[in-house]
C-alpha cells in the first residue's frame, strides 16, 4: 500500500519551481494518490491538494472529508468549509495564509474549470495548465519499479498461455477476457484489465464489448496487463483461430517488424519521433499505412497511460529510467485488425530491455 511520500512531493515542489510556478493544484485522481497515497470521492465538491515551491502544502475540502485528509497529511494542514457556506471564501483564506494571492497556480488535468471561475471571483490568482507536471515525477521508474514491471509482465504471460489453451470456437470475447482476469489474479496480479476483439471487431483499435463468439478464421487481439507493486505493464499479442489467410499473414508480419523496427531502436538518447517513423515507414511500405491511425505507444508504470507518448510530435529524448509501450497495429474496420505490444524500460546504463518475453511468431490455434 502507497503512504503519504515526502520525497515524492519534494519532487513535485521541485518540478514546480523549475517550470517557474508558484504552486500546484491537484484535485482527487491518480496523480493525488501517488503523493498521497490516497484518492478520496471526486464530486461536485471542490477539494484539492495545494503544492508549493518551497515545499510547503495545504489541503482545502469539504467538513466531510477533513478529518479524513488530516489524517493523510503529515501537517494536517487542512481548510474545510461547509456546504451551507460555499468554498470560494475558504479557498481565498487559504491562499492568503500561503501567500499565493496573485500568483501563479498550474493545475492537474481533474481540476475542473467552474471551479476555477468561481475561485476567481473571490480572489486574484493566475491559473495555468499543468496537465502534465505530476507525469515528470514519475516518468524515471525506481529500481524497484522496475523490478515489479517486470514481474507485472510475467505474471501477464503466465495468464496467456493458460488462456491460449483454452481458447476454441464458440466461446466469446468475454469468456477469453474472464479467464485472462481470472488467471491474473490467481498468479499474484492486481487490477487486471484486458480488451479481447475478434474477427471483424479487431479492426476497431479500442473495441471492448466482448459480446462475439469466436469462429473459425478469426484473428483474435488480446490486450491486457495487471498491477504488482503498485506498477504495470500492458501486452498485446494477436493470435489466429486456426489457419489464416494469406491477407492475415501478411499483414501480421507487418506489424511485427514495426514492432521490432522501433525497438530496436530505443535506448538511452533515442528521439522518440524517429522511433514513430521507423515503425510507420514498415506499414506504410507495406501498403497500409492509412491503417495505422493510433500513436505507435505511451509511458506506462504507476498508470496504464502516462509519460512519454510515443509519437511522431513529441520532441522529446529517450531517458534511462523512461517505461512505455510499443504497439503498432493495422486496423481494417468491419475486417479484422492486428496489434503486437511489448512494454520497454531504459535501464540506468542506457539500454533498452523488452519485458515481455511471449513469442512474437504468428501463433495459430488449432480448431
Amino acid at each position: 500500500m502507497r503512504t503519504f511520500s515526502l520525497s515524492y512531493l519534494q519532487k513535485m515542489a521541485d518540478e514546480v519551481r523549475r517550470q517557474n510556478l508558484d504552486a500546484i493544484l491537484i484535485a482527487p485522481s491518480e496523480d493525488l494518490l501517488f503523493i498521497t497515497g490516497h484518492n478520496p470521492i471526486f464530486c461536485e465538491r471542490f477539494q484539492g491538494l495545494f503544492v508549493k515551491a518551497d515545499g510547503d502544502y495545504f489541503y482545502v475540502c469539504n467538513l466531510l472529508t477533513k478529518e479524513e485528509m488530516e489524517a493523510i497529511l503529515p501537517n494536517r494542514k487542512v481548510y474545510a468549509w461547509f456546504d451551507g457556506d460555499g468554498f470560494a471564501d475558504t479557498v481565498r483564506t487559504a491562499l492568503e495564509e500561503n501567500g499565493l494571492t496573485g500568483k501563479t497556480i498550474g493545475v492537474n488535468a481533474t481540476v475542473r474549470a467552474f471551479n476555477l471561475l468561481e475561485i476567481s471571483e473571490a480572489v486574484e490568482v493566475h491559473w495555468v495548465s499543468a496537465r502534465y507536471l505530476p507525469q515528470e515525477i514519475r516518468i524515471r521508474k525506481t529500481d524497484r519499479e522496475i523490478e515489479g514491471m517486470r514481474e507485472a509482465a510475467r505474471i501477464a504471460e503466465r495468464a496467456l498461455e493458460q488462456t491460449l489453451a483454452r481458447i476454441r470456437p464458440g466461446i466469446t470475447e468475454g469468456d477469453v477476457k474472464a479467464m485472462l482476469l481470472r488467471y491474473m489474479t490467481e498468479f499474484g496480479g492486481k487490477n487486471p484489465r484486458s480488451l479481447v476483439a475478434a474477427g471483424p471487431n479487431g479492426g476497431y483499435p479500442h473495441y471492448n464489448l466482448g459480446l462475439r463468439t469466436l469462429e473459425k478464421g478469426d484473428a483474435i487481439v488480446i490486450d491486457f496487463g495487471c498491477e504488482y507493486d503498485l506498477v504495470r505493464t500492458d501486452i498485446t499479442r494477436t493470435v489466429f483461430l486456426g489457419e489464416p489467410t494469406v491477407k492475415q499473414r501478411e499483414v501480421y508480419e507487418l506489424v511485427r517488424r514495426a514492432n521490432e523496427a522501433a525497438e530496436a531502436l530505443a535506448g538511452a538518447g533515442a528521439w522518440i519521433p524517429d522511433l514513430d517513423a521507423a515503425a510507420r515507414k514498415v506499414i506504410t511500405d507495406g501498403g497500409y499505412g492509412p491503417y495505422f491511425p493510433t500513436r505507435l505507444g505511451h509511458g506506462i508504470g504507476f498508470l496504464g497511460h502516462e509519460a512519454p507518448d510515443i509519437k511522431k510530435n513529441n520532441p522529446r529524448h529517450l531517458e534511462p529510467r523512461m517505461s512505455f509501450t510499443i504497439e503498432p497495429g493495422i486496423y481494417l474496420g468491419g475486417e479484422f485488425g492486428v496489434r503486437v505490444e511489448d512494454c520497454v524500460v531504459i535501464l540506468p546504463d542506457g539500454k533498452a530491455e523488452i519485458l515481455h518475453h511471449f513469442t512474437k511468431d504468428l501463433t495459430v490455434i488449432d480448431c
